[in-house]
């Protein structure tokens, strides 16, 4: 293994260790260690339902013993297609517990993409949520599916609760008829009932865990294939690098999706180790979060800056008490800094930021809870994690600090490849090193820089130029609630600047106002060309701005612009030729 400088174990908290020694277990074994450890403590708390660690495990026990007896074994493949409740996380523990492999589905796509995952995946079972069944059954004849399993909400609440929102539904006309047939389609009840249970212990830390899917910045999904070891030490170098969690109980707020893997490894399954109580939140409603916080007093808040932005624009915000929250993670995306300082003026508690990306299960980076936190950073890289810098063209040797490169990184937590795609494994993983296509900088003390993202670079007229940069001098503007630049084809330029800007409730902005703002701040090639006014930017269900959909669009204009000239061409030599 080559030799690498590793400054950044100068700048760790004094409590965290360079290397650990791993418990290299399936990762439903955590969960089995904390039945043991506190057996009465409450797993997960959802509006007026609860349930112990005991009783967790015993119930992902039943559910694994139940997917055996419905033809489920090691290996298979079960769609998890349902957004934070508490049947998401019994549901989980008990695919893995059953040998299977979880693929975490997105509720919110597209009728294409469930396509594309479950036939590439080779779903056998999928478990969902009755008000997503329309969306399934026009589907099932394209897709591989054995059997499926459907809850509903009223499942994840107690009564009265439970039959309210039964009666509210009907009321509504909001439930779903679904065909439970006894041979195809399942109420979720079969799986938790009974009384048998099944305990694997032919599962081995090397096993895949999950097929996690991520789009990247180009092209169709790809599968990720991430081990027990893969996800189980992410979890222990969380908890290394956040090693003031864990002294008691905790409460982790349950806000990012779990079927995000950010979501599923910060909510789900590093809390499940610790103990903590879970608090899972279906969707985000920035008022029903708040009320939460008030509520359940949570110590942990993993998010990331789109959720904390909008909690922080919430008008009765000063009637809810946040001081309950001890360590806030953020990630996805660059938090901006005055919305840091407002909300460590709410709360009494810094936002952290980190760094990930599916392929490594997700987080690689962290800055220090006790030690020197720079703004802007993405932090230090995890223990066991090696990180460096490299030529953008050619890879190979690290670029000294302050150079800009590509960032690669090497570490346990890192995917064993994508699921049937060799060529684009052997592209992001080479020498033993996962090639993250983020441009980025290291510093001498060794913190992390995210500048943008390779795919994202802008090449207009020669120059290079980062988006983010401009992104950065956009959000300056005290009457821009959101921005984001991209690149998009020019006949001359080859690319220009187009700048996508949401205005601030209330406010009016014209596109010279927003040009004379970014001329003076950034160089004159940088200046935005075009800018376009939007009530709302495309954003993943973890906040971060879609930038390739907004250049799709623009490369699907500039198609249909070059298809109306060459029409309007032949038109003209029709014309001419008579």
């Amino acid at each position: 293994m080559e030799q690498l400088d590793r400054p950044w174990l100068k700048s760790y908290d004094p409590d965290v260790p360079p290397t650990l020694d791993y418990d290299k277990i399936p990762l439903f074994k955590f969960l089995d260690r904390a039945a043991r450890k506190w057996p009465q403590r409450k797993a997960i708390v959802f509006r007026n339902w609860s349930i112990t660690y005991a009783k967790l495990k015993a119930r992902t026990e039943v559910v694994a013993a139940n997917l055996r007896a419905a033809g489920i074994r090691k290996g298979d493949r079960v769609a998890l297609m349902l957004p934070n409740l508490p049947q998401t996380i019994i549901a989980f523990w008990g695919v893995l517990r059953a040998g299977a492999v979880g693929v975490m589905t997105n509720p919110l796509y597209m009728e294409t993409e469930i396509i594309h995952q479950f036939n590439d995946a080779g779903v056998r079972c999928c478990i969902t949520l009755d008000l997503l069944w329309p969306k399934l059954e026009k589907l099932r004849d394209s897709l591989p599916v054995e059997r499926y399993f459907v809850t509903t909400i009223g499942e994840g609440l107690k009564f009265p609760l439970n039959v309210l929102y039964g009666l509210q539904a009907r009321k509504n006309g909001s439930t779903p008829k679904v065909p439970y047939d006894g041979r195809t389609v399942f109420p979720f009840k079969a799986l938790t009932k009974g009384r048998e249970r099944f305990t694997n212990e032919r599962v081995v830390a090397d096993d895949t865990a999950l097929l996690q899917y991520t789009g990247g910045t180009t092209g169709v999904a790809k599968g990720c294939i991430l081990t027990h070891f893969n996800i189980g030490a992410n979890m222990q170098q969380c908890q290394s690098m956040m090693h003031t969690l864990g002294k008691k109980q905790e409460t982790f707020l349950g806000i990012l999706p779990y079927f995000h893997i950010y979501g599923l490894t910060t909510c789900l399954a590093w809390p499940t180790s610790l103990g903590a109580t879970l608090a899972p939140f279906p969707r985000y409603v920035p008022l029903d979060v708040l009320k939460g916080i008030h509520k359940l007093r949570p110590t942990v808040f993993p998010g990331a800056p789109a959720l904390y932005i909008s909690l922080l624009q919430q008008k009765d915000i000063d009637k809810y008490d946040l001081k309950s929250i001890e360590v806030c993670v953020s990630g996805s995306a660059p938090m901006p800094v005055e919305y840091m300082e407002q909300f460590l003026e709410r709360s009494g508690t810094s936002i952290t930021e980190g760094y990930g990306l599916t392929e490594a299960s997700p987080v690689t980076h962290f800055n220090p809870l006790e030690g020197k936190s720079k703004n802007g950073s993405i932090g230090l890289p995890f223990p066991d994690t090696d990180a460096k810098i490299v030529d953008m063209e050619v890879g190979g040797e690290p670029l000294p600090p302050g150079k800009r490169g590509e960032l690669v990184i090497r570490g346990p937590q890192v995917m064993k490849g994508y699921y049937n795609r060799p060529d684009a494994t052997a592209d992001v993983l080479r020498n033993g090193w996962l090639y993250t296509g983020d441009i980025a900088t290291m510093d001498e003390e060794g913190y992390f820089y995210i500048v943008d993202r390779k795919k994202d670079l802008i090449i207009s007229g020669g120059y290079n130029i980062y988006p983010r940069e401009i992104d950065e001098v956009l959000h300056s503007h005290p009457k821009i609630k959101e921005a984001v630049s991209v690149g998009i084809p020019h006949e001359a330029r080859g690319e220009i600047v187009k700048a996508y800007v949401v205005v601030q409730d209330g406010e009016t902005l014209e596109r010279c106002d927003v040009i004379s703002f970014c001329r003076e701040k950034l160089a004159n090639y940088k200046v935005p060309r075009q800018v376009e006014f939007r009530t709302e930017l495309p954003k993943t269900m973890v906040g971060k701005v879609l930038r390739r959909a907004l250049r799709e669009e623009e490369e699907a204009k500039a198609e249909a612009k070059r298809n109306r000239r060459a029409g309007k061409k032949a038109a003209e030599a029709e014309d001419t030729c008579e």
